[in-house]
Protein backbone atom coordinates (compact mmCIF):
# COMPACT_ATOMS: atom_id res chain seq x y z
CA UNK A 1 0.00 0.00 0.00
CA UNK A 2 1.33 3.42 -0.91
CA UNK A 3 0.04 6.91 -0.27
CA UNK A 4 0.75 8.12 -3.82
CA UNK A 5 -1.06 5.43 -5.80
CA UNK A 6 -3.04 7.14 -8.58
CA UNK A 7 -6.81 7.18 -8.28
CA UNK A 8 -9.69 8.11 -10.56
CA UNK A 9 -11.38 11.09 -8.91
CA UNK A 10 -10.55 12.49 -5.47
CA UNK A 11 -8.18 10.48 -3.28
CA UNK A 12 -9.68 8.42 -0.45
CA UNK A 13 -9.38 9.65 3.15
CA UNK A 14 -6.09 9.02 4.90
CA UNK A 15 -8.06 7.29 7.65
CA UNK A 16 -11.68 6.20 7.80
CA UNK A 17 -13.62 4.56 10.62
CA UNK A 18 -16.89 2.86 9.68
CA UNK A 19 -19.19 1.73 12.49
CA UNK A 20 -16.33 1.07 14.91
CA UNK A 21 -17.17 -0.56 18.22
CA UNK A 22 -14.91 -2.02 20.86
CA UNK A 23 -16.08 -3.93 23.89
CA UNK A 24 -14.41 -5.96 26.60
CA UNK A 25 -15.88 -8.89 28.47
CA UNK A 26 -19.34 -10.33 27.93
CA UNK A 27 -22.76 -10.61 29.50
CA UNK A 28 -23.33 -8.51 32.60
CA UNK A 29 -19.61 -7.72 32.76
CA UNK A 30 -19.38 -6.32 29.24
CA UNK A 31 -17.88 -2.85 28.89
CA UNK A 32 -18.43 -0.85 25.70
CA UNK A 33 -15.36 1.35 25.24
CA UNK A 34 -16.49 2.54 21.79
CA UNK A 35 -19.90 2.31 20.14
CA UNK A 36 -20.68 2.67 16.42
CA UNK A 37 -18.15 5.43 15.66
CA UNK A 38 -17.73 6.63 12.07
CA UNK A 39 -15.48 9.43 10.81
CA UNK A 40 -13.17 10.29 7.93
CA UNK A 41 -9.83 12.09 8.23
CA UNK A 42 -8.45 13.57 5.05
CA UNK A 43 -4.76 13.62 4.19
CA UNK A 44 -3.14 16.73 5.67
CA UNK A 45 -5.84 17.35 8.28
CA UNK A 46 -5.00 18.29 11.86
CA UNK A 47 -7.62 16.63 14.07
CA UNK A 48 -8.07 16.65 17.84
CA UNK A 49 -9.92 13.75 19.45
CA UNK A 50 -11.22 15.18 22.69
CA UNK A 51 -12.98 13.84 25.75
CA UNK A 52 -12.69 13.17 29.45
CA UNK A 53 -10.90 10.13 30.82
CA UNK A 54 -12.87 7.03 29.86
CA UNK A 55 -14.59 8.69 26.90
CA UNK A 56 -12.99 6.30 24.40
CA UNK A 57 -10.57 8.70 22.73
CA UNK A 58 -7.45 6.57 23.22
CA UNK A 59 -9.38 3.46 22.19
CA UNK A 60 -10.38 5.21 18.96
CA UNK A 61 -6.77 6.23 18.29
CA UNK A 62 -5.52 2.69 18.83
CA UNK A 63 -8.11 1.35 16.40
CA UNK A 64 -7.36 3.99 13.76
CA UNK A 65 -3.66 3.21 14.10
CA UNK A 66 -4.37 -0.55 13.79
CA UNK A 67 -2.71 -1.14 17.14
CA UNK A 68 -5.88 -2.98 18.20
CA UNK A 69 -8.77 -4.70 16.41
CA UNK A 70 -12.38 -3.49 16.65
CA UNK A 71 -15.16 -5.73 17.93
CA UNK A 72 -17.28 -4.50 15.04
CA UNK A 73 -16.75 -2.16 12.10
CA UNK A 74 -13.77 -1.44 9.91
CA UNK A 75 -10.82 0.89 9.48
CA UNK A 76 -9.69 2.02 6.04
CA UNK A 77 -6.19 3.39 5.44
CA UNK A 78 -5.86 5.37 2.21
CA UNK A 79 -8.95 3.48 1.02
CA UNK A 80 -7.69 -0.01 1.92
CA UNK A 81 -9.68 -2.06 4.42
CA UNK A 82 -7.28 -2.99 7.21
CA UNK A 83 -9.01 -6.35 7.52
CA UNK A 84 -7.75 -7.28 4.05
CA UNK A 85 -4.10 -6.86 5.07
CA UNK A 86 -1.88 -9.62 6.37
CA UNK A 87 -0.14 -9.28 9.72
CA UNK A 88 3.08 -8.50 7.88
CA UNK A 89 1.40 -5.79 5.80
CA UNK A 90 -0.17 -4.25 8.92
CA UNK A 91 3.24 -4.13 10.59
CA UNK A 92 4.59 -2.39 7.50
CA UNK A 93 1.81 0.20 7.66
CA UNK A 94 2.42 0.89 11.35
CA UNK A 95 6.15 1.15 10.76
CA UNK A 96 6.25 3.14 7.50
CA UNK A 97 2.96 5.04 7.20
CA UNK A 98 2.43 5.94 10.85
CA UNK A 99 4.48 7.75 13.46
CA UNK A 100 3.62 7.70 17.18
CA UNK A 101 4.17 10.28 19.92
CA UNK A 102 3.05 9.07 23.33
CA UNK A 103 2.86 10.81 26.70
CA UNK A 104 5.05 8.15 28.34
CA UNK A 105 7.91 8.53 25.79
CA UNK A 106 8.68 4.75 25.62
CA UNK A 107 12.39 5.35 25.10
CA UNK A 108 14.99 2.74 26.03
CA UNK A 109 16.67 4.66 28.85
CA UNK A 110 20.08 2.97 28.52
CA UNK A 111 20.34 3.29 24.76
CA UNK A 112 21.57 6.41 23.01
CA UNK A 113 19.18 8.89 21.45
CA UNK A 114 20.44 7.79 18.03
CA UNK A 115 19.71 4.12 18.79
CA UNK A 116 16.20 5.00 19.94
CA UNK A 117 15.47 7.09 16.86
CA UNK A 118 16.76 4.45 14.44
CA UNK A 119 14.57 1.71 15.95
CA UNK A 120 11.74 1.87 13.36
CA UNK A 121 14.30 1.95 10.56
CA UNK A 122 16.04 -1.08 12.02
CA UNK A 123 12.72 -2.93 12.12
CA UNK A 124 12.10 -1.87 8.51
CA UNK A 125 15.40 -3.43 7.46
CA UNK A 126 17.09 -0.17 6.45
CA UNK A 127 20.87 -0.51 6.23
CA UNK A 128 22.91 0.82 9.12
CA UNK A 129 24.56 3.71 7.29
CA UNK A 130 21.27 4.86 5.77
CA UNK A 131 19.30 4.69 9.00
CA UNK A 132 22.06 6.53 10.88
CA UNK A 133 22.11 9.29 8.25
CA UNK A 134 18.31 9.63 8.35
CA UNK A 135 18.22 9.71 12.16
CA UNK A 136 20.93 12.35 12.34
CA UNK A 137 19.07 14.43 9.75
CA UNK A 138 15.86 14.33 11.78
CA UNK A 139 17.64 14.99 15.07
CA UNK A 140 19.32 18.01 13.50
CA UNK A 141 15.96 19.39 12.36
CA UNK A 142 14.76 19.21 15.98
CA UNK A 143 17.92 20.76 17.46
CA UNK A 144 18.99 17.47 19.02
CA UNK A 145 22.06 16.61 16.95
CA UNK A 146 24.38 17.24 19.90
CA UNK A 147 22.41 14.68 21.97
CA UNK A 148 22.69 11.85 19.44
CA UNK A 149 25.22 9.86 21.50
CA UNK A 150 23.73 10.71 24.89
CA UNK A 151 21.77 8.04 26.73
CA UNK A 152 18.04 8.71 26.80
CA UNK A 153 18.03 8.58 30.60
CA UNK A 154 20.10 11.78 30.72
CA UNK A 155 17.61 13.90 28.74
CA UNK A 156 15.16 16.45 30.07
CA UNK A 157 11.43 15.87 29.58
CA UNK A 158 11.34 18.19 26.59
CA UNK A 159 14.37 16.55 25.01
CA UNK A 160 12.81 13.12 25.50
CA UNK A 161 9.61 14.21 23.77
CA UNK A 162 11.57 15.76 20.90
CA UNK A 163 13.45 12.47 20.61
CA UNK A 164 10.11 10.66 20.40
CA UNK A 165 9.05 13.05 17.62
CA UNK A 166 12.35 12.36 15.85
CA UNK A 167 11.69 8.62 16.09
CA UNK A 168 8.19 9.16 14.71
CA UNK A 169 9.60 11.12 11.77
CA UNK A 170 12.44 8.73 10.96
CA UNK A 171 10.30 6.58 8.69
CA UNK A 172 8.81 9.56 6.83
CA UNK A 173 5.21 8.85 7.94
CA UNK A 174 2.08 10.18 6.29
CA UNK A 175 0.21 10.20 9.63
CA UNK A 176 1.37 11.05 13.15
CA UNK A 177 -0.71 9.93 16.14
CA UNK A 178 0.00 11.94 19.27
CA UNK A 179 -1.58 10.70 22.52
CA UNK A 180 -1.48 13.45 25.18
CA UNK A 181 1.89 14.58 23.75
CA UNK A 182 2.40 17.36 26.30
CA UNK A 183 0.89 15.63 29.33
CA UNK A 184 4.24 15.09 31.10
CA UNK A 185 5.75 18.47 30.20
CA UNK A 186 5.71 21.89 31.83
CA UNK A 187 3.72 24.56 29.99
CA UNK A 188 6.72 26.23 28.32
CA UNK A 189 8.22 22.97 27.04
CA UNK A 190 4.77 21.74 26.07
CA UNK A 191 4.22 24.82 23.92
CA UNK A 192 7.50 24.13 22.07
CA UNK A 193 6.52 20.50 21.42
CA UNK A 194 3.05 21.57 20.26
CA UNK A 195 4.55 24.01 17.78
CA UNK A 196 6.83 21.31 16.40
CA UNK A 197 3.87 19.02 15.77
CA UNK A 198 1.79 21.74 14.14
CA UNK A 199 4.74 22.78 11.98
CA UNK A 200 5.02 19.20 10.68
CA UNK A 201 1.36 19.33 9.70
CA UNK A 202 1.58 22.82 8.21
CA UNK A 203 4.91 22.56 6.39
CA UNK A 204 5.14 18.88 5.46
CA UNK A 205 1.44 18.06 5.07
CA UNK A 206 1.62 15.22 7.60
CA UNK A 207 -1.82 14.22 8.84
CA UNK A 208 -1.89 14.90 12.59
CA UNK A 209 -4.26 13.12 14.97
CA UNK A 210 -3.96 14.39 18.54
CA UNK A 211 -5.72 12.72 21.47
CA UNK A 212 -6.11 15.20 24.31
CA UNK A 213 -8.29 16.46 27.13
CA UNK A 214 -6.61 19.88 26.83
CA UNK A 215 -9.17 22.29 25.35
CA UNK A 216 -6.50 24.86 24.43
CA UNK A 217 -4.45 22.31 22.51
CA UNK A 218 -7.57 21.00 20.77
CA UNK A 219 -8.57 24.53 19.76
CA UNK A 220 -5.33 24.90 17.81
CA UNK A 221 -6.31 21.99 15.57
CA UNK A 222 -8.34 22.46 12.39
CA UNK A 223 -11.01 20.09 13.68
CA UNK A 224 -12.26 18.79 17.00
CA UNK A 225 -14.00 15.43 17.40
CA UNK A 226 -15.55 15.15 20.87
CA UNK A 227 -16.30 11.77 22.48
CA UNK A 228 -18.43 10.92 25.47
CA UNK A 229 -19.12 7.41 26.73
CA UNK A 230 -17.63 5.88 23.59
CA UNK A 231 -19.68 7.90 21.09
CA UNK A 232 -19.00 11.01 19.03
CA UNK A 233 -21.15 13.82 20.40
CA UNK A 234 -19.78 16.58 18.15
CA UNK A 235 -17.50 17.00 15.15
CA UNK A 236 -16.54 20.51 14.09
CA UNK A 237 -16.00 19.35 10.49
CA UNK A 238 -19.62 18.21 10.33
CA UNK A 239 -20.75 21.55 11.73
CA UNK A 240 -18.75 23.46 9.13
CA UNK A 241 -20.16 21.29 6.33
CA UNK A 242 -23.71 21.81 7.60
CA UNK A 243 -23.20 25.58 7.70
CA UNK A 244 -21.72 25.60 4.19
CA UNK A 245 -24.68 23.69 2.71
CA UNK A 246 -27.40 25.87 4.22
Amino acid sequence: MTRDTPHDGPPPPALEAIGLSKHYGSGAGRFDALSDVSLSIQAGECVAIVGKSGSGKSTLMHLLAVLDEPSQGQVRIHGTDARSLSARALNRVRNREFGFVFQQFFLNAQQSVLENVTLPLTIAGVRRAARRARALEVLGSLDLAEKATAKAVTLSGGQKQRSVIARALAGDPSVIFADEPTGNLDSQTGAIVEEMLFALNREKGITLVIVTHDDELAARCDRQVVLRDGRIISDSAAAVLEEATR
